[in-house]
């Protein structure tokens, strides 16, 4: 049976934050106060779609983020399952950009500075895991902006599939696991970030704005299928001087 929350009756199709953002932040909402508890199953894809009325795609774009997340998993022919939290490990966030920003009072946007196909060099073949010399890969270049102040500067790669076109008004905010899900013939289901502070290049200083080897976030995202062979590949850049660094030792929290 899936759950609604009173204050999570719907889904407000008129809001400027994305459909599929907006299911993420609810099935989020529903894990961390524990109405979806570790090893129970989502409702089907079409479940969802029919309790908000919005499109499997849309669904299956938020539970893509939910699994990058590590919040849930996905079993082939069984469903998705909710995770459980590793213990023994931190779980690191940065402030969620959206709702930071939102707190501010402040206006944001997602800029898309390139999006190209791109043949496979040395890094990609051994981020991918791949010998062939003609893997072809989707590449994006975004920037998070707040009142035209640029904060984050990231680059995306995923495996080119011929069969699945990209349309201009869907790389708005080109999230990994939802270009993987909506762009490629594979199904995300398992992720892996590695966080480290850093010194920003010259490129990425131009970018955003700030000295040249400055210190910043360095978030690197690995994307895995069901045969956890790497299907997408990211790097963020986050200004050491506009973000902070929290952790939790559970999904559950106070909002």
């Amino acid at each position: 049976m899936f759950l609604v929350s009173r204050e999570e009756i719907a889904i407000d199709k008129n809001s400027v934050i994305p459909i599929y953002y907006q299911l993420f932040k609810l099935l989020e909402g529903q894990i961390r106060r524990g109405d979806l508890k570790p090893g129970e199953s989502l409702p089907t894809e079409n479940d969802i779609a029919t309790c908000y009325e919005i499109s499997r795609m849309t669904v299956r774009r938020a539970i893509s983020e939910l699994v990058a997340a590590g919040m849930v998993y996905a079993q082939q022919g069984k469903g998705t399952f909710v995770a459980t939290p590793k213990l023994d490990n931190i779980v690191f966030e940065l402030n969620d950009f959206n709702q930071e920003i939102n707190q501010r009072g402040l206006n944001y946007k997602t800029t898309l500075l390139e999006a190209k196909i791109i043949r496979a060099n040395e890094e990609l073949k051994s981020k991918f895991q791949i010998q062939e010399e003609n893997k072809r890969f989707l590449f994006f270049r975004t920037v998070l902006s707040a009142e035209n102040e640029r904060l984050s500067y990231e680059v995306k790669y995923t495996i080119y599939s011929k069969s699945k076109p990209i349309l201009e008004s869907e790389l708005k905010d080109p999230s990994l696991p939802g270009l993987i899900a909506a762009h490629t013939e594979y199904v995300p289901v398992s992720s892996k970030k590695v966080l480290q502070v850093a010194s920003c290049s010259q490129e990425e200083a131009a970018i955003l704005g700030i000295p040249p080897y400055a210190p910043v976030f360095l978030i690197e995202q690995t994307i895995f299928d069901s045969d956890l062979k790497p299907v997408g590949w990211s790097k963020a850049v986050y200004r050491g001087d506009r973000y902070k660094l929290t952790s939790y030792d559970g999904w559950y929290k106070k909002d």
